[in-house]
């Protein structure tokens, strides 16, 4: 298999999903601003993604892929069979009383992460509605893990356009029939977050049995009995104590500055998740992409007694692509944000000033970019091995200097210093984590990489002279009423920065075979 082609199939597809997230994102905006609803219904669609991060693709994903890998590798399909049903019985059970719990205790859920919210009421009621929706795609990520493994990429990287179309179709459809019978609007978003919850678990049945590995779930408590006993279900269990620790260490971080984002202004929760939208952009479709396509290839190398230099090869050139794609989009973000919002936001509700918080916003997500995606490449590293236990020692370490950096940064730069916060801390994620690597001889760097960081450094230089002559040069908010002009600008200031970009790195002979790579 192509590396380069799986990484570059999921990153597509993941394109297509973040671009179908944006328009969610500006429908939103343009429906309800950054106002009191926006932002409950933010924190309360935090509250199921923050648990599906520890049962979904955060923890158990994190224990569950490697073993499911090393049981492939090692022992056939029978046993892996038999691991997957055992795995989805136990989740699917565990999921039930979760979902039943986050709909009881849903106030007090929401006075912890955002207790300042205006409209807390209405968070409450949009926490119960959606809380379920954690079952549906804690279910996904048990698919995603399985149809990974099989190197099938392309139905889990597709599968979250059909939340974005779903809340898109609520939206258009929903919020004026809504309105006009005097009901809060902001409830249509609700609904079509759990039918595109709904949509999404559907379109894993055929993709699993296509390779026959749907999972039989037992339904009755004998069932859950016999699964329990699984030696398999104990494994992931051991595995997922220390990286549930890990994992709710890093949604501890995100609770704290939602609640800190609710007491400095009405609105700063939804500038922080409009500016965390564009980020999440270069995050998906290079951290997340590589983490999906490494994390199998190195539990396999690592399952392999002459598979060092393998592991250490797939690190180095993960690390390179990273490299190369992430740092001219954390310029684009730290110099070129005014414009990137302007032309995605700034309609209807969604003003002027609610554009440059925004805009503020993303310069300190941008100011650590390169260390989220490197955190998305590195962290497999140690998952596939087994181990769990670092990550989470660095991620306590991170936690606590997050919120050492928020007592500096909040006074002086409100919301803003919330975001520099967070992208300053992975930064140091990402350095500790390489450290270790290096440390243990883990990761032997392959040779050419002062030639490769030189030809990155000229190119950028070129992209982030040309990104911030754009931003001087124009008055992206005064646009708004040429949105049409706006938008055809933007695109030309992008699509002519990206191709400097590469053009300069074509001069210095850097070609896309450079980075081809079969696993």
């Amino acid at each position: 298999m192509n590396l380069l082609k799986a990484a570059s199939t999921v990153s597509l597809l993941t394109l297509a999903s973040r671009v179908t997230g944006l328009v969610r994102e500006q429908l939103v905006a343009a429906l309800f601003g950054a106002s009191a609803a926006t932002d409950a219904f933010n924190v309360a669609f935090r509250i199921p993604n923050l648990f599906r991060r520890l049962f979904a693709e955060g923890a158990f994903s994190q224990a569950f892929v490697p073993l499911l890998g090393a049981t492939r590798e090692r022992e056939g399909e029978g046993a892996t069979r038999a691991l997957v049903d055992a795995i989805a019985t136990v989740l699917a059970w565990v999921l039930l009383a979760t979902c039943i719990a986050g709909v009881v205790l849903a106030p007090a859920l929401v006075w912890v992460i955002g207790s300042g919210l205006e409209a807390f009421d209405t968070g409450v009621l949009l926490t119960r509605f959606m809380f379920p929706y954690i079952g549906l795609m804690s279910l996904v990520a048990l698919s995603a893990g399985i149809l990974n493994t099989w190197k099938r990429f392309a139905v889990p990287a597709a599968t979250p356009v059909l939340l974005n179309l779903a809340v898109i179709a609520a939206a258009v459809g929903l919020v004026p029939w809504l309105r006009a019978r005097g009901i809060e609007p902001i409830h249509a978003l609700a609904a079509g977050v759990m039918a595109g919850g709904l949509l999404q678990a559907a379109v894993q049945v055929p993709a699993l049995a296509a390779i026959g590995m749907l999972p039989r779930i037992g339904l009755v408590p004998a069932a859950l009995a016999r699964a329990w006993r699984h030696p398999g279900t104990m494994r992931v269990l051991k595995l997922m104590a220390p990286a549930l620790l890990g994992v709710s260490v890093a949604q501890l971080s995100l609770v704290i500055n939602t609640q800190i984002a609710s007491h400095v202004a009405v609105g700063a929760v939804s500038w922080l998740s409009y500016a965390d939208r564009l980020m999440e952009f270069p995050t998906a479709l290079l951290g997340v992409a590589l983490g999906v396509v490494l994390l199998p290839q190195l539990s396999a190398a690592q399952a392999r007694a002459d598979g060092a230099a393998e592991y250490s090869g797939l690190l180095d050139w993960g690390l390179r692509l990273a490299l190369l794609l992430a740092l001219p989009c954390a310029l684009a973000l730290l110099v070129f944000p005014v414009g990137l919002v302007a032309v995605l936001f700034h309609y209807g509700h969604f003003g002027g000033d609610d554009v440059l918080m925004t805009a503020a916003a993303l310069r300190g997500y941008g100011v650590g970019l390169l260390g989220l995606v490197g955190v998305k490449v590195l962290a497999p590293a140690f998952f596939a091995r087994a181990d769990i236990a670092t990550p989470v020692r660095i991620a306590i370490f991170v936690l606590v200097a997050t919120q050492a950096m928020n007592v500096l940064l909040v006074p002086w730069l409100g919301h803003a210093g919330l975001a520099l916060a967070i992208g300053l801390a992975a930064l140091v994620n990402a350095g500790l984590l390489l450290s270790g690597l290096l440390r243990r001889g883990l990761f032997r760097p392959a040779p050419g990489w002062g030639r490769f960081a030189f030809k990155l450094l000229l190119a950028n230089a070129a992209l982030g002279a040309a990104l911030g002559w754009a931003a001087r040069g124009v008055d992206w908010i005064g646009l708004r009423t040429h949105w049409a002009e706006r938008a055809l600008a933007v695109a030309g200031v992008l699509g002519g920065a990206a191709l400097l970009y590469f053009a300069v790195l074509a001069a210095c002979g850097m070609r896309p075979r450079d980075f081809a790579r079969r696993g």
